[in-house]
């Protein structure tokens, strides 16, 4: 596969004047520079590698098993289903977002860039998340530089970036922002902003859903019936934005996908389609996503109620141990202050007794 220029009729040469102004790639045995109809297989064929985010997702991978490597090493355990979550599934997700052919495609058909959005935004995150690398970090690195990324951890920064408000807003906000202005068309045509709205994408779903599910250590994170309603409150507005698009006749970045002039694809029922995945999509991940979140609640009650349990146990025990202790050290009972007097003797009142006797 090769990396060309803007795969329309006109971008061949504009690709040469200025080669970060485009960002469509296309295979060698298409002489005229523009991708050929999409099918499943375009998945693999139209796949390329030849990306510095195929670098990025490799370092990342071997950071992260080389720090199970070294847990294992020194005896310590990290759950298998972390580095499944984390390489496999979530940087596995990337992957197939950016390098697969729907990378090929996202700049030619709005409905592959709908899905490259789902994945980076929605699903990728979750997987990321769940992985824990922070916390793996921390179990792994030197103390020095622990030390820094405990200071950026605790830092305003990341209070703020991670308050549920700002992140929240960020996740709802920026699609809104991205397909109801000039950034999206922007983001085709410029390569450089094209590779920046994929980071945005990722960054920002994994702002939303790190403290809604993750693992790591994070600064304020919300109770959880504060997340549920976070995540019940994210549904409809994906749902209202996909349908938006779906039902709308203006088309989004129309002089881009008309100056593309494909014959296999109409750009308006493309997007149709488009806003149609946001839609069902969206409310599946989140009502998933929902399901998720209230089973790790039930758990951490239980959690919670079985370490309640066993400090109650250990109240009740350090009550019996200070009763035993005050019972020992204040010996046997006191039976008087010394024997009883002669008219007492045996506890009987001696002259009451004989005048009895005498009558």
């Amino acid at each position: 596969m090769a990396r060309r220029g803007f795969v329309g009729r006109t971008g061949c040469a504009a690709a040469r004047l200025n080669p970060w102004a485009y960002a469509g790639r296309v295979p060698l045995a298409s002489p005229t520079g523009a991708l050929p109809p999409f099918t499943p297989a375009a998945l693999v064929t139209e796949a390329s590698v030849d990306s510095w985010l195929t670098v990025a997702l490799l370092v990342a991978a071997g950071l992260y098993l080389y720090g199970t490597h070294r847990l294992r090493a020194r005896g310590d355990h990290w759950p298998v289903l972390r580095t499944v979550f984390f390489v496999g599934c979530g940087l596995g997700i990337v992957a197939i977002a950016t390098l697969s052919g729907l990378g090929a495609y996202d700049d030619t058909l709005f409905s592959a860039h709908m899905v490259q959005h789902m994945l980076l935004s929605m699903i990728a995150p979750i997987f990321l998340a769940l992985g824990a690398p922070v916390t793996l970090a921390l179990r792994t690195l030197p103390v020095r530089y622990r030390r820094w990324l405990m200071a950026l951890l605790h830092s305003r920064f990341a209070r703020v970036m991670t308050f549920p408000i700002v992140s929240f807003g960020l996740f709802i906000a920026s699609p809104y922002a991205l397909y109801f202005s000039g950034w999206y068309e922007a983001t085709l045509n410029n390569r450089v902003l094209h590779e920046l709205l994929h980071a945005h994408f990722l960054l920002v779903g994994c702002l939303f859903f790190w403290p809604l599910i993750g693992l790591d250590p994070l600064p304020g994170r919300a109770p959880y019936p504060l997340r549920a309603l976070m995540m019940f409150l994210s549904m409809p507005f994906h749902a209202v934005l996909g349908l938006t698009i779906m039902q709308s006749t203006a088309l989004l970045a129309a002089d881009h996908y008309r100056e593309l002039d494909l014959s296999w694809v109409d750009p308006l029922k493309d997007q149709e389609v488009g806003g149609g995945l946001l839609w069902a999509s969206g409310d599946i991940v989140s009502l998933l996503m929902l399901g998720a979140l209230i089973a790790q609640w039930m758990r951490a009650s239980e959690r919670e109620a079985v370490r309640e349990d066993r400090r109650l146990d250990r109240l009740d025990a350090e009550e019996e141990r200070d009763a035993s202790r005050l019972a020992h050290d204040s010996g046997p009972p006191s039976t008087g202050s010394g024997p009883p007097e002669a008219d007492d003797v045996d506890g009987v009142d001696r002259p009451a007794a004989e005048e009895r006797s005498a009558r």
